[in-house]
């Protein structure tokens, strides 16, 4: 896996496969590149671009207090460096996609377009309860066996197949002799305590920010991070945005759902 060199000497893991547009692709708060592995086979023709943040999957554990995602664009901008890659599309899952609206609003000329996976400027407290729920604790029990079983009963995924969970939960910990340990770093929960319990973000200047910049949003039907009520107000604000919802899915989709493959496929297709 090759590594990068992060502005404070933070090595990084990321992938850089293929040839034409560029498509940087950034995953959610404990989540890593491996993410977009069920997307790869419906994209057009791109060259597709994958990281690591810190503290996940492969990149280095770099501390609470650097799991931000200011740091985390600045990280994203130096990979871009990094590769000589002047502009690219971005499709952000979650956090990533606030990342991604961050190099939307303060990076433009690096950003060809955004694309956003179940996130907005509004993120409904529900949510956040949920993931503060399991954030940095380690899964119980020993097996991906087991853990794909309980994961399997997440509410507001239906039809998913059994085989899909136990990808999920090999993305998501490893089997140890002392019991399944998360693939990130589990500072991760005081990082996102501290915002969590933090005064309230007005985010809709940022959103507001991207003007002018191609939008596409995606939307699992069953999310409890984005409200249909965040969607409406988005789109009003952005008629141009193109939106797709995913049914039988909550927070949040995998991307190979046909309404999401539908999407962005066209939303590549109109910048190539």
């Amino acid at each position: 896996m090759p590594h990068f060199a992060a502005e404070d000497g933070a090595m990084l893991a990321f992938r850089d496969e293929g040839e034409g547009l560029p498509l940087l692709c950034l995953p959610g708060l404990t989540r890593s590149m491996a993410d977009f592995d069920y997307l790869v086979p419906h994209l057009p023709p791109v060259r597709l671009i994958r990281m690591d943040c810190r503290g996940r999957g492969e990149s280095a554990w770099t501390g609470a207090a650097t799991y931000t995602v200011e740091q985390e664009a600045r990280d994203a901008l130096r990979l871009l460096d990094h590769l000589a890659v002047d502009r690219t599309a971005i499709l952000g899952t979650s956090r990533g996609g606030l990342i991604g609206m961050v190099l939307g609003a303060v990076a433009r000329d690096r950003v060809l377009s955004l694309c956003l996976n179940d996130v907005g400027p509004e993120i409904a407290r529900d949510g956040l309860t949920r993931i503060f729920d399991y954030l940095g604790r380690n899964p119980a029990g020993r097996t991906h066996l087991g853990y794909a079983e309980r994961l399997s009963r997440s509410p507001g995924f239906d039809g998913v197949p059994m085989s899909r969970w136990l990808e999920e939960a090999r993305k998501l910990s490893v089997e140890t002799p002392e019991g399944l340990r998360l693939r990130y770093d589990p500072a991760l929960r005081a990082a996102f305590l501290k915002a969590y319990e933090g005064p309230p973000v007005d985010l809709w200047p940022l959103f507001d920010a991207l003007a002018g910049l191609p939008l596409a949003l995606i939307r699992g039907a069953n999310s409890d991070l984005l409200t249909r009520e965040t969607v409406a107000e988005m789109r009003a604000r952005r008629p141009d945005m193109a939106f797709a919802e995913v049914p039988d899915r909550a927070h949040i989709p995998f991307l190979d759902e046909p309404e999401a493959v539908t999407l962005i496929r066209a939303f590549l297709g109109r910048l190539a």
